[in-house]
């Protein structure tokens, strides 16, 4: 098989890391909503809360930790949950997809959010790549991780 140029690479990366977020969104909106009786999904509108929390969260939390980092680095630690809890809140905003009812809610639902999409995140790779990291270590594969 002919070597990928280095653009081709860094495309297939970009795809495959841009994938396993939109996975990891999925699963942690999933999670919330069948483990928090005040957070709703509609099957119909589910592509788009996903995508748009996918959005979101990819763009707050870059700016929320450069704000913290500069003027407040004691609330680094705690980007990951607030960028959570914006990018719920903006999803939440269009209709027919994403639906949190009560304090209580918007307060559980974020951690629990937060923290299955950290563990999909880390564990997502090993699952579905372990396959393409072992030929890439053996040498038969040139597809890049």
């Amino acid at each position: 098989m002919p070597r990928l140029r280095p653009y081709d690479e860094h495309m297939i990366r970009f795809l495959i890391r841009t994938a396993i977020f939109i996975a990891s969104a999925a699963i942690g909106l999933l999670v919330a909503m069948w483990l928090v009786p005040e957070v709703t999904l509609s099957w119909s509108g589910a592509t788009v809360a996903v995508l748009v929390f996918a959005i979101i969260q990819s763009v707050v939390s870059p700016f929320l930790f450069k704000i913290a980092a500069r003027n407040a680095p004691a609330f680094l630690g705690g980007i990951g949950l607030v960028s959570t809890f914006v990018a719920l809140f903006v999803a939440s905003l269009f209709p027919g997809g994403l639906e949190i009812e009560g304090w209580r809610a918007w307060i559980v639902a974020p951690v629990l959010v937060w923290l299955v999409t950290a563990c999909a995140t880390f564990f997502l790779p090993m699952i579905f790549l372990k396959k393409t990291v072992d030929k890439k270590r053996n040498g038969t594969t040139t597809l890049p991780i």
